[in-house]
């Protein structure tokens, strides 16, 4: 099983939600993050006064799926999240040993 952790852009979630559920993922978990990689924040303008924004807002999902379906997982969210603009994000792949459901104690890819 791998864990596909990604970066996006707040405004493409839907888009990659609904491209992943079409490729049968059942779930994901969201969060709300901040930070920065090559663009190094922006400059805006409140009030009339001018001030560096260091951290931009990001969603980090994570999703856990089966060793065949992770590259089409990675390859939906690379296509979909894509705006061919700096910060567009970044996404990972780690291996998982296990998973159990807690509520039936299922493992491994039945617990998916």
């Amino acid at each position: 099983m791998k864990l596909i952790i990604a970066i996006i852009k707040p405004f493409k979630l839907d888009e990659v939600r609904q491209a992943l559920e079409g490729l049968g993922i059942a779930g994901m978990t969201v969060s709300e993050v901040k930070g920065y990689g090559r663009q190094r924040g922006h400059t805006e303008v409140y009030r009339g006064a001018e001030y560096e924004v260091t951290f931009v807002p990001k969603l980090k999902l994570e999703i856990v799926t089966t060793l065949e379906l992770a590259p089409r997982v990675v390859e939906t969210i690379r296509e979909t999240a894509n705006t061919d603009a700096i910060g567009d994000g970044k996404i990972f792949t780690l291996s998982v040993d296990d998973v159990v459901r807690i509520r039936t104690g299922e493992t491994a890819e039945t617990a998916l």
